[in-house]
Formats: structure tokens, sequence, C-alpha cells
């Protein structure tokens, strides 16, 4: 007779092993290009700021803002607060963010292949950005799902002059109602790596895993 002590102590691991391999399948790749002066600010105080352009959208755009602040901690930078406009005013530099969110319908790769909006959209900038180009395939098995492509960008100013000495853009796309094309995960994954490893080399478009 097994012992059932056992039989937890070898199922439960390989429970947890495989629940993390899903998740960690779970999450695309991320598509990262980054332009930057010569040897951009590590340091110093700095607020995390809306670009000019990209809609209110609330509480989804505090939270691609709350994953970029707490990146560019990670890379060095001090948060400046978050709150009145003179905190703001006080911090070396601001980090101006804007994001945005499409949807491809399964039909709609191929002929032309331009996403429809889902009405949540974000200004971009200039920088020698190209549109969206990922080679996302689409799961057949059962009714086919649309994408959900999420984009990313972050800019980096110096507050006293206004020069922009860092800018980068990330994008992924995930499976409608896939975890991965929720806000959150979508947030915390294009922050990371689009910021990490910063400043990156400048003008280099790379695949994040």
């Amino acid at each position: 007779m097994s012992n059932p002590s056992m039989l937890k102590k070898i199922v439960l691991p390989s429970l947890l092993a495989l629940g993390l391999g899903a998740c960690a399948t779970a999450v695309p790749p991320v598509e990262v290009t980054r332009f930057h002066i010569d040897n951009p600010a590590r340091s110093g105080t700095i607020a995390v700021e809306e670009m000019a352009g990209n809609p209110d959208v609330g509480l989804e755009f505090r939270t691609y803002a709350a994953a970029v602040e707490q990146e560019l901690q990670r890379v060095g930078f001090t948060a400046a607060g978050q709150g009145t406009a003179g905190q703001g005013a006080r911090s070396d530099y601001v980090a101006l963010v804007s994001f945005r969110r499409t949807f491809r319908e399964p039909g709609s790769y191929g002929a032309n292949g331009k996403p429809v909006s889902v009405g949540v959209g974000g200004a971009v900038g200039s920088g020698g950005y190209s549109g969206l180009g990922l080679g996302i395939g689409i799961n057949l098995s059962g009714k086919p799902k649309g994408q959900v492509f999420t984009e990313l960008q972050v800019q980096i100013r110096r507050r006293a002059d206004s020069t922009t000495i860092w800018e980068g853009r990330a994008q992924t796309a995930a499976r409608e109602g896939a975890p991965a094309s929720q806000p959150g995960l979508a947030a915390q994954k294009l922050a990371a790596a689009l910021l990490g490893g910063y400043p990156g080399e400048s003008g280099r478009t790379i695949t994040v895993k």
C-alpha cells in the first residue's frame, strides 16, 4: 500500500513545477527598441508623468506608470513622488509614459494586417520606430481567438532644459483572454523588458523573452 505522505511529497512538487512552467510559457516575447544620447543619466530624481496625447484611462494608465516607476528605481533613479505638481517640478528628470492596446480579429491577419482599435490608445512620438510587426501565430484549435497587441513608450527628459536623453518602445501580443493580455501582467512585462539593462544599445531592436 502506498504511503499517503510519500505521495504528497512526490505529487505536490510535480504539480508546482508544472504550474510554474505554464506561467513561464504564458508570457509572450517582447520586441524592444531604444534610442539614447551617449552615456545617459543612470541616477537622480525622476517623476513619471503622462505623455501628451495619451488618453486619460484612469486606473489602467496608473498601472503602466507604476510599473515604469518601479523599473526606473531598479536601474538607479529615485522616485520624486507622485501627487502635486510641485513634487514633479523638483525632480531632475521626467519620464513620459504612453501606452496603446489594439485588437486584431482572427480573420484580419493576412490581407492588410491592420489592427482594429479597442479605444485605448496613446500618442506615439518620433524616434524612428516602426509600426507593430510581431510575427505571432494564432492557435487554431477550437474557435479561433483574436490577439491583443500592447505597446509601451517611455521618454526620459532632463527637467532643466527638456532635452530627451533616452527613449524606447516595447510591444508584445497575446491571445485574447490569456493572462498575458491583461493590463497588470502586460505592464510589468513591458516595463521590465524596456528598462532592463538600461540604457541598452541605441538604435537596435531586440526580442526579450
